[in-house]
């Protein structure tokens, strides 16, 4: 047998264990020595999923043979039965060859079909002698078993197929810059004037797909770090149009910070009017390397946000080990504050938290006035939401007597 490159994606480990767990159930069930799955490569049929204890050197996956070669093709077309118990009486499979080399002297054998009806290949089991007990209910049986086999070779083609198309997708996407910036203004509370705003990136391919669907697309393609460059880049040319002293948060994920290749982005005469925002739910491998990492860009005015404090269960422990200089209150603490006790109880412990640490408090999602003067009387001196602004491009931004007033 000669062997061939699989032509298929390899299955997930549940689905693996899942294919070969029934090879492995039908051939004992069967009596038989040998179970497979093929796949029709061209004119070849090639052995991706093998059981045969002790056959190992006869048959292992990634072997092919001729599909002239096999009873595959004349199962298909009816010239050979799906069961047989005995190939002595199947003057077809006498005269191939292959029945007398390997020999096969009992077999069995369904096909694999695609959802427009074509085969994939075979799911197949046979035996060097024959087996006249072998009938109808076997093949039954196998059935079952051929078929939770196609159900996991579909599930995984098509997600396989899927995955390819978010990558065009996604390479049109970074090869045309296909996205734009919006900007969300960030607002002194006490005064209601402008003093920062958060670039946030919009896809602009339809149908329309949230960022972090195609951030999530890129980090499986080992492109996520290119991408959340390209929109650092875009996001930070919009500072030379925004009045001074306002400053431009951007997002960044530990993995850009650590790539070693965020200075590349940034620009340097805008270094003390950038913010760069870690969110509370991206997982930080290690502090001291991150810490590391970003020390010399902080020398040279860069500021730290953690974003989403307080909406998880690491939230305290990231602080700690951030030492930000901006903590951005989670909208899921901000959200109905003026009528929940427990939300109260938590932004001030927040507030007291970041003055004894010289932090700057953003306090994010505030959508009715409660929530606004409440925010308020707790001390909280920064927000973002959408009573205050919602996103949006940056010429509509700087045009607003607010952004003059800052």
């Amino acid at each position: 047998m000669s062997s061939i490159a699989s032509a298929w994606p390899a299955l997930a480990s549940e689905g693996r264990h899942l294919i070969q767990d029934a090879l492995i159930a039908i051939r004992n069930h069967l009596g038989m020595e040998v179970a497979y799955l093929s796949e029709f490569v061209g004119d070849r049929s090639v052995f991706r999923y093998v059981d045969a204890p002790g056959l190992e050197h006869m048959i292992k996956p990634g072997d092919s043979l001729p599909l002239a070669d096999v009873y595959c093709t004349h199962i298909l077309e009816g010239r050979l039965p799906e069961l047989i118990p005995d190939t002595a009486s199947e003057p077809v499979a006498m005269a191939l060859p292959i029945t007398r080399n390997v020999p096969i002297g009992a077999h069995a054998s369904l096909p694999i079909r695609l959802p427009d009806g074509s085969a994939f290949g075979m799911f197949c089991c046979l035996s060097p002698r024959p087996n006249p007990s072998l009938n109808h209910r076997d093949l039954e049986t196998m059935r079952v078993f051929a078929g939770l086999a196609a159900k996991q070779v579909n599930a995984e083609l098509e997600a396989h197929r899927q995955g390819h198309a978010r990558r065009a997708a996604l390479d049109a996407v970074m090869q045309g810059s296909n996205f734009s910036v919006v900007f969300q203004p960030i607002m002194d509370l006490a005064r209601l004037v402008l003093v920062s705003c958060e670039a946030l990136c919009r896809f602009n391919p339809q149908p329309y797909r949230s960022p972090d669907k195609w951030f999530q697309d890129a980090a499986e393609a080992g492109l996520a770090v290119d991408l959340e460059l390209m929109v650092m880049e875009t996001a930070l040319a919009g500072l030379d149009s925004l009045p001074d002293p306002v400053t431009l948060s951007i997002n960044a994920s530990p993995a850009t910070i650590l790539s070693g290749r965020l200075e590349e982005a940034l620009v340097s005469r805008h270094l003390p009017r950038t913010v760069l925002e870690l969110t509370e739910h991206a997982m930080v491998p290690d502090y001291a390397e991150l810490q590391r990492m970003l020390a010399p860009l902080k020398r040279r005015g860069l500021k730290i946000a953690a974003d989403d404090a307080g909406a998880g269960y690491s939230g305290l422990q990231h602080l700690i080990q951030l030492q930000p200089d901006i903590i951005k209150m989670d909208m899921s603490l901000t959200r109905s504050l003026d009528a929940d006790p427990a939300r109260r109880a938590l932004a001030s412990a927040m507030t007291y938290y970041a003055r004894e640490t010289g932090a700057i408090l953003i306090a994010e999602g505030i959508e009715t006035e409660a929530e606004l003067a409440t925010l308020r009387a707790l001390g909280v001196g920064r927000g973002q939401g959408y009573l205050l602004g919602r996103p949006a491009p940056l010429a509509a931004l700087i045009g607003t007597p607010l952004a003059a007033a800052a």
